[in-house]
Order: C-alpha cells, then structure tokens, then sequence
C-alpha cells in the first residue's frame, strides 16, 4: 500500500549529490507492516554543515554499502507500493534518479505529506516535518535520522488517513493525479484557477518576490508542464523548492504575451529567468550642432535624455547605415566621425558654408525618417467590439492595447491613447518584424503624410 520514505543526502539535487541513509516504513493503512533502514556511501565527501545536521559523517558512511548493492532491495521495496515523503518530490527525485543509474525504472504514485497536512489540517503557519509534528503531537525522535524522520512522517499518514474527511488520501490510492507533481507549497486550487488564455504568468517565492516570468498561449497549459514531470537537475529542485504563489496577466495575442514577458524579465530580472538577461548595449544616431554651425551626425551609445534619431542593436549596425547616408547625401565623413584622419573637411575643401551644408544633414535626416516604417498589427479579439494592437513608429516597437474598432487608424497619434507605451529592445523589435512579415495581413500601414504631419 505506502511506502513512507526518508532520505539524508550530501546537497539538494540529485544528479550531483549522494544518498547516505535511506528509512523505508511500509504500512498498509491501518498499520506497519515492515521496517528498513542504512547508511549509504556516497563515493563522496559529506559536506561539514550536513555533517552538523545529520550527525552522519564520512567516517561512519567509509564502511557503509553502496547504493548498487542496494538497488535492488530497495526498487522491490517501493515498486508496488504509493511513495510518501514529506515534500516528496525531493525524495522521489533522488531515489528515483539512483535506481535509474542501476538499471532500475522507478515508476510509482505519489504522496506528499505536507501538500495533504495543508488540506486536512488547515490553518497552520507552517507545515515543515518538525512544525507540523509539533502541532499535531507527533514525537521525533532522532531528528534527521532518516527512520527517525520517517517514523514521524508515518504517525503523520496515520493522523491524516484518519481526519480525510476530504478524500484526499483515498484520491491518491486511486492512482496517479497531476497534484502529485505540483510543488509544495502550490495548491491545486491556484492551478485550476487559471485561465485558458493567452498572456504572461509569474512565479512567486514565500516573499512575494517574483522569481520567474513565462509567457504562453494558454496560461493554465503552460504553467501545469512546468510541474509535469521531476528532473533531478539543481535547477529544477530549487526552482521547485522556491515556488509559493502564482500569479497572471492575461494578453489579447500571443505575441503581445512574448512582448510582455521580454518587457517583465528586463524590469524584474527574476533568478530562474536565463535568456533575455544579458546588458544589451544599444547605439543611436543623434544630431547637434557643432562651434561653427555645423550640423554633425554620430552613432553613440544611447543616450537616456537625448531625442535619437534612430537606434540600432550594434554599433556596427549604426556605423554601416550612417555610411550609406553619407554616400547618398554627399555628406562629410570627418564631420560624421566616420574618417578620423588628419586633413581638412569635405566641407572645407568646398568652402561651404554651414546653410549649404546644413541643407543636406536636414535632407539626409528626413530621408531616413521616411524610410522607418509605422505601422499596426491588428488582431481581432473574441470581443467584437476592440482588436489587439501593437504599435510600430518610425521604426520603433512603441506600445501595445486594446482599441476600438471604430477607432481612426489614418496615423499613429489616433492610436496612442489607446495604447500602453513600453520601451524597446532589439529582442521586441525583431519578433515583431518578423511577425509582420510572416502575417502581412494582419499590419496596417500609416501614410507618411500623416506621420510627417503629427
């Protein structure tokens, strides 16, 4: 029926670390039906505070067995049995990932003694092996010890069989359930809560603090897979470990979803976020006046209080157009700090006056304004009444929302109030490029007599 499992390790994570005891209890419901209990060489050193913790040490674990010898036992021991732990994807991750080294395909349901404590026994603060223990009267004795853990966590299956008043034992004996998969500290209440819809989802830990953001087409799909199934890697155990609270936005598109959750990673920078966190340096193309009168033209490291021409994702990327401009333009390279030689200026050579010269860095500009595209992706929402909008001007990913229908989209400034304004990335522009390419349907394109005019 249960097997009531503990296990002392030497770190948090399976696939790096070593059991060095493991305390099987097999009970049948009602009471223990056998006992099994050792000490397990890690082939590794015990770290000197999980010495302190457990009291076993290196010496005591030096004449142990490995765990090889002992898979077998152990596999026969759960394989027919539903695996109980308190917090027991930790555990089940580690033996599970032990026996599979050995050949042995731990495949078995799953109970978590503090994910059903917080069912039946409400209203605790907190529902650790030792706390709990301490408000329901369950003696530890040996306290990180695995059969002393284990032997308290069976009292405690007894106690919670006994009050189920809920059936939520009795659901686990039927066989396997999604929850047993969820994190402790997560209950399925918050899960079947949220929607089916498109948007960003944020994990929170016991402080309230955000530690990942996800985006997905269907939020409640996509949060559930992250819990589907129980990688012994130190990336899943901790991220399960620090998992409290789920929270959600829901957006009208999928790609305002990914635009979204591109905008919350840079402004939250959560720990399990990997992707999207380096410093992204981004140039732009800015004008000002020089001593003579001169209008100069350079691409810089962009500038927070300073009104860009355009922006580029690489200095490269800024260098080359600007050098198309010049060449279009007849524009002075030295002026453009394009050529850093020695010499005299193009417009030196000329003799030009700054006006002439002015005319063309004036032209040069407008040009390249006309040739930044402004523009909506409109998708229809469920809701006939609004679309989804993601605004594009001169170039730029500005913003996003929900507008009316019947709104005037002859420029972008009849847009604008309907919108969110978000700051861009070289990340956001490109994925909504690419989708305007890929669905030129859906973009509409504002006539540059109205952009020039606004």
């Amino acid at each position: 029926m249960f097997a009531i499992v503990d296990i002392e390790t030497t770190g948090g994570y399976a696939s790096a670390n070593g059991i060095t005891e493991i305390a099987i209890v097999l009970h049948n419901g009602n009471e223990i039906e056998g006992k099994y209990a050792t000490l397990i060489n890690p082939n590794m050193p015990i770290p000197r505070y999980v010495q302190g913790l457990t009291g076993i040490t290196d010496e005591m674990v030096a004449v142990a067995p490995q765990f090889a010898s002992l898979a077998e036992n152990i596999f026969n021991l759960l394989k027919d049995r539903v695996f109980v732990a308190h917090n027991v994807n930790f555990d089940y991750s580690f033996v599970k990932h032990h026996l599979g080294v050995h050949g042995f395909e731990l495949d078995t349901p799953k109970l978590c003694t503090i994910r059903s404590a917080r069912k039946i026994f409400p209203g605790y603060r907190k529902y650790g092996l030792g706390s709990i223990c301490r408000e329901l009267n369950i003696e530890i004795n040996d306290r990180h010890r695995a059969m002393g853990d284990a032997f308290a966590t069976t009292k405690l299956l007894e106690l919670l069989i006994a009050n189920d008043k809920i059936g939520d034992i009795r659901k686990m004996m039927k066989g396997r359930t999604s929850e047993q998969y969820l994190p402790p500290n997560i209950s399925s209440e918050v899960l079947a809560s949220l929607p089916m819809q498109p948007g960003v989802y944020y994990f929170h830990d016991a402080k309230g603090k955000v530690v990942y953001v996800g985006k997905a087409k269907e939020i409640k799909q996509r949060v559930t897979s992250h819990f589907s199934n129980n990688k012994s890697t130190k990336q899943k155990q901790d991220f399960l470990r620090n998992v409290h609270g789920i929270t959600y936005k829901v957006c009208g598109t999928e790609l305002m979803a990914s635009i979204l959750e591109s905008i919350e990673i840079r402004r939250l920078w959560p720990a399990f976020n990997y992707s999207q966190k380096r410093f992204e340096q981004v140039y732009a193309l800015y004008a000002y006046e020089d001593a003579r009168g001169y209008w100069r033209l350079i691409v810089e490291k962009k500038k927070k209080h300073l009104h860009a021409i355009h922006s580029f994702g690489s200095l490269l990327e800024g260098r080359q157009m600007l050098k198309s401009m010049i060449d279009k333009f007849t524009l002075c390279a030295k002026l453009c700090f394009i050529d850093v030689s020695q010499g005299q200026t193009l417009v030196e050579l000329r003799g030009e006056l700054p006006a002439e010269y002015n005319k063309r860095v004036n032209a040069a500009i407008k040009y390249l304004e006309e040739q930044l595209p402004s523009f909506v992706i409109r998708e229809d929402d469920e809701d006939a009444t609004e679309q989804s909008c993601i605004l594009v001007e001169k170039g730029r990913f500005a913003g996003m929302g929900k507008v009316p229908k019947e709104a005037d989209f002859t420029s972008t400034e009849s847009v604008k109030p309907f919108m969110e304004l978000y700051p861009e990335n070289t990340f956001i522009r490109n994925l909504v490029f690419q989708y305007a390419t890929k669905y030129p349907e859906r973009k509409s394109e504002f006539l540059m007599a109205d952009i020039l005019e606004h």
